[in-house]
Order: structure tokens, then C-alpha cells, then sequence
């Protein structure tokens, strides 16, 4: 009797961690599927500036007029200056007073 007992608890421990590993494993694949998904969804939002919030008519930097759309501003000499990449502000603030001419102000 005492064998059959023990052969029991034997097997419901083996049972109950086999079901304890497979709960386990479901929940890490949720956490993966969730976390790559999140990701995707933060790389693809991006910011854009309405034209009436600028002070020019064109990107000082390439010429790319502002109605085309605006990714990015700067402030210079109480303007608010649009530019259509982040790259081109850059660019642009390394010698403001080089470029300011080509924004044509409004």
C-alpha cells in the first residue's frame, strides 16, 4: 500500500510540473508578441507641424516649400522656423544666418 501511495505522488509531481512548464512557456510567448508589437507601433508614429505654426514659406536648408509638410521646428530670432526633416534643421543650425534668406519669411 505504502508503494502504491508514493508511485501516485510521484506521478501527480511529475504531472503538476509538466503542467506548471507548459503555463510557464504561454506566458512568454505572449510577453514577446506584445513587446514586438509595441515596438512597431512607436517606430511608425511621427510628428507633424501645421503651416499656419511657421514663420517661412520655404526650408531654409533644401528649399522644399513648408506646404509640402513639416517634420520638424526651430526658433531663431523669435521665428519659428519649419523644416521638412530633421536633417535639414541640423544642417540649418550650424549657420543659421548663412541660410535665414532662403526660408522667405513670411
Amino acid at each position: 500500500m505504502k508503494t502504491t501511495l508514493l508511485n501516485g505522488v510521484k506521478l501527480f509531481s511529475i504531472f503538476f510540473s509538466l503542467f506548471l512548464m507548459a503555463c510557464g512557456n504561454d506566458a512568454a510567448n505572449k510577453t514577446a508578441t506584445m513587446d514586438s508589437t509595441s515596438t512597431s507601433t512607436a517606430v511608425d508614429s511621427t510628428v507633424t507641424y501645421d503651416i499656419s505654426l511657421v514663420d517661412n514659406k520655404k526650408d531654409p536648408t533644401c528649399g522644399m516649400p513648408v506646404t509640402a509638410g513639416i517634420t520638424d521646428t526651430a526658433h531663431y530670432e523669435g521665428k519659428v522656423i519649419g523644416f521638412c526633416a530633421t536633417g535639414c534643421k541640423e544642417e540649418f543650425l550650424k549657420d543659421p544666418k548663412a541660410s535665414i534668406a532662403a526660408a522667405e519669411l513670411k
